[in-house]
Protein backbone atom coordinates (compact mmCIF):
# COMPACT_ATOMS: atom_id res chain seq x y z
CA UNK A 1 0.00 0.00 0.00
CA UNK A 2 1.21 3.49 -0.88
CA UNK A 3 0.20 6.95 0.30
CA UNK A 4 0.05 9.83 -2.20
CA UNK A 5 -0.30 13.49 -1.41
CA UNK A 6 -1.31 16.01 -4.08
CA UNK A 7 -0.81 19.65 -3.10
CA UNK A 8 -2.95 22.63 -4.03
CA UNK A 9 -0.91 23.33 -7.17
CA UNK A 10 -1.74 19.83 -8.43
CA UNK A 11 -5.49 20.54 -8.42
CA UNK A 12 -5.67 24.29 -9.03
CA UNK A 13 -7.09 24.09 -12.55
CA UNK A 14 -9.15 21.85 -14.80
CA UNK A 15 -6.12 20.94 -16.90
CA UNK A 16 -4.11 19.81 -13.87
CA UNK A 17 -6.95 17.79 -12.35
CA UNK A 18 -7.27 16.02 -15.71
CA UNK A 19 -3.69 14.75 -15.28
CA UNK A 20 -4.60 12.71 -12.19
CA UNK A 21 -6.19 9.70 -13.96
CA UNK A 22 -3.04 9.07 -16.01
CA UNK A 23 -0.90 9.08 -12.85
CA UNK A 24 -3.27 6.82 -10.93
CA UNK A 25 -3.75 4.40 -13.82
CA UNK A 26 -0.02 3.68 -13.76
CA UNK A 27 -0.48 2.32 -10.20
CA UNK A 28 -3.46 0.05 -10.96
CA UNK A 29 -2.05 -2.90 -9.04
CA UNK A 30 -1.53 -0.84 -5.86
CA UNK A 31 -3.72 0.04 -2.90
CA UNK A 32 -3.55 3.84 -2.65
CA UNK A 33 -4.57 6.26 0.07
CA UNK A 34 -4.61 9.73 -1.48
CA UNK A 35 -4.47 12.98 0.49
CA UNK A 36 -5.46 16.13 -1.40
CA UNK A 37 -5.08 19.78 -0.39
CA UNK A 38 -7.39 22.70 -1.08
CA UNK A 39 -7.27 24.00 -4.64
CA UNK A 40 -4.61 26.57 -5.46
CA UNK A 41 -5.03 29.69 -3.36
CA UNK A 42 -8.36 28.62 -1.82
CA UNK A 43 -6.92 28.57 1.70
CA UNK A 44 -5.73 32.17 1.32
CA UNK A 45 -9.16 33.19 0.02
CA UNK A 46 -10.93 31.43 2.89
CA UNK A 47 -8.64 33.20 5.37
CA UNK A 48 -9.92 36.50 3.97
CA UNK A 49 -13.49 35.28 4.57
CA UNK A 50 -12.62 34.45 8.20
CA UNK A 51 -10.99 37.86 8.70
CA UNK A 52 -14.04 39.74 7.38
CA UNK A 53 -16.42 37.62 9.46
CA UNK A 54 -14.46 38.16 12.68
CA UNK A 55 -14.26 41.90 11.99
CA UNK A 56 -18.08 41.96 11.87
CA UNK A 57 -18.23 42.66 8.14
CA UNK A 58 -20.82 40.04 7.18
CA UNK A 59 -21.54 41.37 3.65
CA UNK A 60 -17.85 41.21 2.68
CA UNK A 61 -17.46 37.75 4.21
CA UNK A 62 -20.47 36.44 2.26
CA UNK A 63 -19.30 38.12 -0.95
CA UNK A 64 -15.83 36.61 -0.66
CA UNK A 65 -17.24 33.20 0.10
CA UNK A 66 -19.61 33.53 -2.86
CA UNK A 67 -16.61 33.99 -5.14
CA UNK A 68 -15.02 30.83 -3.72
CA UNK A 69 -18.28 28.93 -4.33
CA UNK A 70 -18.49 30.05 -7.93
CA UNK A 71 -14.87 29.17 -8.61
CA UNK A 72 -15.33 25.62 -7.34
CA UNK A 73 -18.64 25.14 -9.16
CA UNK A 74 -17.11 26.43 -12.37
CA UNK A 75 -14.22 23.95 -12.12
CA UNK A 76 -16.68 21.14 -11.32
CA UNK A 77 -18.82 22.09 -14.32
CA UNK A 78 -15.79 22.11 -16.62
CA UNK A 79 -14.99 18.59 -15.41
CA UNK A 80 -18.47 17.41 -16.40
CA UNK A 81 -19.99 17.28 -12.91
CA UNK A 82 -22.77 19.84 -13.37
CA UNK A 83 -25.48 17.19 -13.79
CA UNK A 84 -24.34 14.96 -10.92
CA UNK A 85 -27.14 15.60 -8.42
CA UNK A 86 -25.55 13.66 -5.53
CA UNK A 87 -22.30 15.59 -5.93
CA UNK A 88 -24.12 18.93 -6.24
CA UNK A 89 -26.06 18.25 -3.03
CA UNK A 90 -22.84 17.43 -1.18
CA UNK A 91 -21.27 20.70 -2.34
CA UNK A 92 -24.41 22.60 -1.30
CA UNK A 93 -24.20 21.07 2.17
CA UNK A 94 -20.61 22.26 2.56
CA UNK A 95 -21.49 25.75 1.31
CA UNK A 96 -24.50 26.01 3.63
CA UNK A 97 -22.46 24.94 6.65
CA UNK A 98 -20.13 27.92 6.18
CA UNK A 99 -22.84 30.40 5.19
CA UNK A 100 -24.86 29.68 8.32
CA UNK A 101 -21.76 30.37 10.40
CA UNK A 102 -21.09 33.64 8.55
CA UNK A 103 -24.59 34.89 9.40
CA UNK A 104 -23.83 34.44 13.11
CA UNK A 105 -21.90 36.74 15.42
CA UNK A 106 -18.45 35.70 16.70
CA UNK A 107 -18.44 34.82 20.39
CA UNK A 108 -15.33 32.62 20.45
CA UNK A 109 -11.70 33.12 19.47
CA UNK A 110 -10.64 34.02 15.93
CA UNK A 111 -8.65 30.80 15.67
CA UNK A 112 -11.77 28.75 16.32
CA UNK A 113 -13.70 30.42 13.51
CA UNK A 114 -10.66 30.26 11.24
CA UNK A 115 -10.66 26.47 11.48
CA UNK A 116 -14.42 26.09 10.95
CA UNK A 117 -14.25 28.21 7.77
CA UNK A 118 -10.88 27.32 6.25
CA UNK A 119 -11.35 23.54 6.54
CA UNK A 120 -14.02 23.62 3.81
CA UNK A 121 -11.32 24.15 1.15
CA UNK A 122 -10.09 20.56 1.50
CA UNK A 123 -13.63 19.16 1.66
CA UNK A 124 -14.57 20.90 -1.60
CA UNK A 125 -11.42 19.96 -3.52
CA UNK A 126 -11.55 16.29 -2.54
CA UNK A 127 -15.26 16.04 -3.40
CA UNK A 128 -14.59 17.44 -6.86
CA UNK A 129 -11.60 15.16 -7.50
CA UNK A 130 -13.36 12.05 -6.15
CA UNK A 131 -16.39 12.54 -8.40
CA UNK A 132 -14.24 13.40 -11.40
CA UNK A 133 -12.27 10.17 -10.95
CA UNK A 134 -15.54 8.21 -10.80
CA UNK A 135 -16.59 9.87 -14.07
CA UNK A 136 -13.28 8.72 -15.56
CA UNK A 137 -13.92 5.14 -14.49
CA UNK A 138 -11.61 5.17 -11.47
CA UNK A 139 -13.41 3.75 -8.45
CA UNK A 140 -12.58 5.38 -5.12
CA UNK A 141 -13.96 5.94 -1.64
CA UNK A 142 -14.19 9.51 -0.32
CA UNK A 143 -13.55 9.83 3.43
CA UNK A 144 -14.01 12.82 5.73
CA UNK A 145 -10.70 12.88 7.60
CA UNK A 146 -12.37 14.66 10.51
CA UNK A 147 -13.88 11.27 11.38
CA UNK A 148 -10.41 9.73 11.47
CA UNK A 149 -7.93 12.28 12.84
CA UNK A 150 -8.61 13.10 16.48
CA UNK A 151 -6.95 16.29 17.72
CA UNK A 152 -6.86 18.59 20.71
CA UNK A 153 -8.58 21.99 20.58
CA UNK A 154 -5.54 24.15 19.87
CA UNK A 155 -7.19 25.72 16.85
CA UNK A 156 -4.96 26.61 13.87
CA UNK A 157 -2.16 24.44 15.32
CA UNK A 158 -3.96 21.34 16.55
CA UNK A 159 -2.00 18.37 17.87
CA UNK A 160 -2.90 14.84 16.84
CA UNK A 161 -4.31 12.71 19.65
CA UNK A 162 -2.20 9.72 18.70
CA UNK A 163 -3.77 7.06 20.93
CA UNK A 164 -7.26 7.68 19.58
CA UNK A 165 -6.15 8.21 15.98
CA UNK A 166 -4.12 4.96 16.09
CA UNK A 167 -7.40 3.16 16.82
CA UNK A 168 -9.54 5.06 14.29
CA UNK A 169 -7.27 4.73 11.24
CA UNK A 170 -7.20 0.92 11.07
CA UNK A 171 -10.80 0.69 12.26
CA UNK A 172 -12.23 3.07 9.63
CA UNK A 173 -9.73 2.93 6.75
CA UNK A 174 -8.49 -0.65 6.40
CA UNK A 175 -11.96 -2.22 5.85
CA UNK A 176 -12.54 0.15 2.93
CA UNK A 177 -9.60 -1.36 1.05
CA UNK A 178 -11.62 -4.59 0.78
CA UNK A 179 -14.08 -2.68 -1.42
CA UNK A 180 -11.81 -0.36 -3.39
CA UNK A 181 -8.15 0.16 -4.28
CA UNK A 182 -8.28 3.94 -3.80
CA UNK A 183 -9.28 5.92 -0.72
CA UNK A 184 -9.35 9.67 -1.13
CA UNK A 185 -9.31 12.10 1.79
CA UNK A 186 -8.19 15.51 2.99
CA UNK A 187 -4.99 16.86 4.47
CA UNK A 188 -4.52 19.68 6.98
CA UNK A 189 -7.68 19.07 9.02
CA UNK A 190 -9.00 17.00 11.92
CA UNK A 191 -11.57 17.37 14.69
CA UNK A 192 -11.91 17.53 18.45
CA UNK A 193 -13.90 15.24 20.74
CA UNK A 194 -16.72 17.78 20.36
CA UNK A 195 -16.68 17.38 16.56
CA UNK A 196 -15.28 20.86 16.04
CA UNK A 197 -13.07 21.19 12.97
CA UNK A 198 -9.37 21.86 13.54
CA UNK A 199 -6.39 22.56 11.29
CA UNK A 200 -2.85 21.26 11.78
CA UNK A 201 -1.00 24.42 10.69
CA UNK A 202 -0.37 25.85 7.24
CA UNK A 203 0.87 23.31 4.68
CA UNK A 204 -0.19 20.56 7.10
CA UNK A 205 -1.32 18.18 4.34
CA UNK A 206 2.21 16.72 4.12
CA UNK A 207 1.98 15.88 7.81
CA UNK A 208 -1.48 14.33 7.35
CA UNK A 209 -0.11 12.06 4.63
CA UNK A 210 2.83 11.05 6.85
CA UNK A 211 0.46 10.15 9.70
CA UNK A 212 -1.52 7.89 7.39
CA UNK A 213 1.69 6.32 6.07
CA UNK A 214 2.85 5.61 9.62
CA UNK A 215 -0.41 4.18 10.94
CA UNK A 216 -1.13 2.12 7.81
CA UNK A 217 2.45 0.78 7.61
CA UNK A 218 2.68 2.09 4.04
CA UNK A 219 5.47 1.01 1.71
CA UNK A 220 6.15 4.64 0.79
CA UNK A 221 4.79 8.16 0.74
CA UNK A 222 4.90 10.21 -2.45
CA UNK A 223 4.33 13.96 -2.43
CA UNK A 224 3.41 15.19 -5.91
CA UNK A 225 4.51 18.74 -6.73
CA UNK A 226 4.91 21.00 -9.76
CA UNK A 227 8.73 20.84 -9.59
CA UNK A 228 11.26 18.19 -10.60
CA UNK A 229 11.95 17.28 -6.98
CA UNK A 230 13.61 18.88 -3.97
CA UNK A 231 15.80 21.84 -4.96
CA UNK A 232 18.69 23.34 -2.99
CA UNK A 233 16.91 26.73 -3.01
CA UNK A 234 13.61 28.27 -4.02
CA UNK A 235 13.86 28.47 -7.83
CA UNK A 236 11.62 31.55 -7.84
CA UNK A 237 14.22 33.46 -5.82
CA UNK A 238 17.29 31.63 -7.14
CA UNK A 239 16.96 30.71 -10.84
CA UNK A 240 20.23 28.75 -10.63
CA UNK A 241 18.77 26.37 -7.99
CA UNK A 242 19.89 22.75 -8.35
CA UNK A 243 17.79 19.59 -8.24
CA UNK A 244 18.79 17.10 -5.51
CA UNK A 245 18.28 13.43 -6.35
CA UNK A 246 18.62 11.96 -2.86
CA UNK A 247 18.47 13.21 0.73
CA UNK A 248 18.57 11.77 4.23
CA UNK A 249 15.80 12.31 6.78
CA UNK A 250 18.24 14.29 8.93
CA UNK A 251 18.98 16.81 6.19
CA UNK A 252 15.30 17.35 5.36
CA UNK A 253 14.48 17.90 9.04
CA UNK A 254 17.19 20.58 9.16
CA UNK A 255 15.85 22.19 5.96
CA UNK A 256 12.29 22.24 7.32
CA UNK A 257 13.43 23.59 10.70
CA UNK A 258 15.15 26.54 9.04
CA UNK A 259 12.08 27.35 6.95
CA UNK A 260 12.44 25.58 3.60
CA UNK A 261 8.96 25.23 2.08
CA UNK A 262 9.55 21.85 0.43
CA UNK A 263 8.25 19.63 3.26
CA UNK A 264 6.11 20.46 6.32
CA UNK A 265 8.38 20.38 9.41
CA UNK A 266 6.40 17.62 11.18
CA UNK A 267 6.33 15.30 8.17
CA UNK A 268 9.58 13.40 8.63
CA UNK A 269 9.22 12.02 12.18
CA UNK A 270 6.27 9.64 11.48
CA UNK A 271 8.14 8.33 8.43
CA UNK A 272 11.53 8.07 10.12
CA UNK A 273 10.02 6.14 13.05
CA UNK A 274 9.05 3.32 10.67
CA UNK A 275 11.74 3.81 7.98
CA UNK A 276 9.15 4.68 5.33
CA UNK A 277 10.79 6.23 2.24
CA UNK A 278 9.48 9.57 0.98
CA UNK A 279 9.44 10.49 -2.70
CA UNK A 280 8.96 14.02 -4.00
CA UNK A 281 7.85 13.71 -7.62
CA UNK A 282 6.63 15.99 -10.41
CA UNK A 283 2.98 15.50 -11.39
CA UNK A 284 3.62 17.47 -14.60
CA UNK A 285 6.06 14.75 -15.72
CA UNK A 286 5.59 11.60 -13.61
CA UNK A 287 8.38 9.79 -15.49
CA UNK A 288 11.01 11.99 -13.83
CA UNK A 289 12.72 10.18 -10.92
CA UNK A 290 12.08 12.93 -8.37
CA UNK A 291 13.85 13.02 -5.01
CA UNK A 292 14.17 10.06 -2.66
CA UNK A 293 14.31 10.81 1.07
CA UNK A 294 15.30 7.98 3.41
CA UNK A 295 17.32 7.00 6.47
CA UNK A 296 20.76 7.01 4.82
CA UNK A 297 23.12 9.95 5.32
CA UNK A 298 23.96 11.64 2.03
CA UNK A 299 27.30 13.44 1.74
CA UNK A 300 28.61 15.96 -0.81
CA UNK A 301 25.41 17.99 -0.95
CA UNK A 302 25.36 21.41 -2.62
CA UNK A 303 24.81 24.51 -0.46
CA UNK A 304 21.18 24.50 0.67
CA UNK A 305 19.76 28.02 0.83
CA UNK A 306 16.70 29.11 2.81
CA UNK A 307 15.53 32.73 2.73
CA UNK A 308 12.89 33.98 5.18
CA UNK A 309 11.50 37.46 4.64
CA UNK A 310 9.50 39.64 7.04
CA UNK A 311 11.52 38.81 10.15
CA UNK A 312 11.59 40.67 13.46
CA UNK A 313 14.51 40.93 15.86
CA UNK A 314 13.51 41.40 19.50
CA UNK A 315 16.15 42.71 21.90
CA UNK A 316 15.66 41.74 25.58
CA UNK A 317 18.08 43.73 27.76
CA UNK A 318 18.56 43.32 31.50
CA UNK A 319 16.93 46.28 33.26
CA UNK A 320 19.78 46.83 35.76
CA UNK A 321 22.71 45.50 33.70
CA UNK A 322 22.93 42.38 35.83
CA UNK A 323 23.76 39.17 33.97
CA UNK A 324 20.80 37.66 32.16
CA UNK A 325 21.88 34.24 33.44
CA UNK A 326 19.98 30.97 33.55
CA UNK A 327 16.88 32.40 35.24
CA UNK A 328 16.34 35.14 32.65
CA UNK A 329 16.98 32.74 29.77
CA UNK A 330 14.59 30.15 31.22
CA UNK A 331 11.89 32.80 31.68
CA UNK A 332 12.18 33.89 28.06
CA UNK A 333 12.00 30.31 26.77
CA UNK A 334 8.86 29.74 28.85
CA UNK A 335 7.27 32.86 27.35
CA UNK A 336 8.13 31.76 23.81
CA UNK A 337 6.62 28.35 24.50
CA UNK A 338 3.41 29.65 26.08
CA UNK A 339 2.83 32.08 23.19
CA UNK A 340 3.72 29.47 20.52
CA UNK A 341 6.51 31.61 19.07
CA UNK A 342 9.25 29.89 17.05
CA UNK A 343 12.70 31.39 17.57
CA UNK A 344 14.31 31.25 14.12
CA UNK A 345 17.58 32.55 15.58
CA UNK A 346 18.53 33.19 19.19
CA UNK A 347 21.70 34.78 20.52
CA UNK A 348 22.66 35.35 24.15
CA UNK A 349 25.04 37.82 25.75
CA UNK A 350 25.90 38.93 29.26
CA UNK A 351 23.05 41.43 29.60
CA UNK A 352 21.05 40.92 26.40
CA UNK A 353 19.10 38.18 24.64
CA UNK A 354 18.17 38.59 20.97
CA UNK A 355 15.44 36.56 19.28
CA UNK A 356 14.63 36.53 15.58
CA UNK A 357 11.11 35.36 14.75
CA UNK A 358 8.47 35.66 12.04
CA UNK A 359 6.82 39.07 12.16
CA UNK A 360 3.40 38.18 13.57
CA UNK A 361 2.44 41.49 15.25
CA UNK A 362 -0.09 40.12 17.73
CA UNK A 363 2.29 37.47 19.06
CA UNK A 364 5.25 39.85 19.21
CA UNK A 365 3.21 42.47 21.08
CA UNK A 366 2.08 39.86 23.63
CA UNK A 367 5.67 38.69 24.10
CA UNK A 368 6.97 42.22 24.54
CA UNK A 369 4.26 42.99 27.09
CA UNK A 370 4.91 39.83 29.09
CA UNK A 371 8.70 40.26 29.01
CA UNK A 372 8.64 43.95 29.95
CA UNK A 373 8.50 43.05 33.64
CA UNK A 374 11.96 41.48 33.39
CA UNK A 375 13.63 43.16 30.39
CA UNK A 376 13.79 46.39 28.47
CA UNK A 377 12.38 45.36 25.11
CA UNK A 378 13.12 46.76 21.64
CA UNK A 379 11.77 45.46 18.34
CA UNK A 380 13.29 45.78 14.89
CA UNK A 381 11.15 44.79 11.89
CA UNK A 382 11.60 44.36 8.15
CA UNK A 383 14.58 42.00 8.28
CA UNK A 384 15.57 38.97 6.17
CA UNK A 385 17.01 35.73 7.56
CA UNK A 386 19.36 33.80 5.30
CA UNK A 387 20.28 30.23 6.28
CA UNK A 388 22.88 28.27 4.30
CA UNK A 389 23.65 24.62 4.97
CA UNK A 390 26.96 23.23 3.62
CA UNK A 391 28.01 26.79 2.92
CA UNK A 392 30.94 27.89 0.81
CA UNK A 393 32.65 31.18 1.59
CA UNK A 394 32.48 32.61 -1.93
CA UNK A 395 28.80 31.84 -2.48
CA UNK A 396 27.92 33.16 0.99
CA UNK A 397 29.62 36.48 0.29
CA UNK A 398 27.60 36.84 -2.91
CA UNK A 399 24.35 36.12 -1.09
CA UNK A 400 24.87 38.88 1.49
CA UNK A 401 26.51 41.39 -0.87
CA UNK A 402 25.01 44.84 -0.50
CA UNK A 403 23.11 43.96 2.69
CA UNK A 404 23.84 45.09 6.24
CA UNK A 405 24.43 42.16 8.60
CA UNK A 406 22.51 42.58 11.86
CA UNK A 407 23.25 39.21 13.45
CA UNK A 408 25.20 36.13 12.40
CA UNK A 409 25.76 32.62 13.76
CA UNK A 410 28.12 29.94 12.48
CA UNK A 411 28.48 26.21 12.99
CA UNK A 412 30.56 23.72 10.97
CA UNK A 413 27.49 22.87 8.82
CA UNK A 414 25.29 25.97 8.90
CA UNK A 415 25.52 29.75 8.85
CA UNK A 416 22.59 32.03 9.62
CA UNK A 417 22.67 35.71 8.71
CA UNK A 418 20.01 38.25 9.68
CA UNK A 419 20.15 41.20 7.30
CA UNK A 420 18.64 44.58 6.59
Amino acid sequence: MKVFKFGGASVDSVSRIRKLPDILNSYKSEKLLIVISAMGKSTNALEKVAEAFYAGDTPTALERFGQIKQNHLQIAGSLGLADNSVFQQKMTDFFTEVEWLLLDKPVRSYNYYYDQIVCVGELLSTSIVSNFLFAEGIQNQWVDVRDVFATDDQFRAANIEWDKTKTLVPELILPLFKETDIILTQGFIGSTDSNESTTLGREGSDYSAAIFANLLEAGSLTIWKDVEGVMNADPKAFPEAQYIRELGYDEVIEMAFYGAQVIHPKTIKPLQNKSIPLYVKCFLDPKLPGTLIHSKHISSLPPIIVLKQNQSLIHFRSKDYSFVGEEGTASLYNMLSSLHIQANLLQTGAVILQVCTDNIPEKIENLALEASGIFDVQIENGLTLLTVRHYQKESLEKLIQGRMVVLQQWSPETVQTLMR
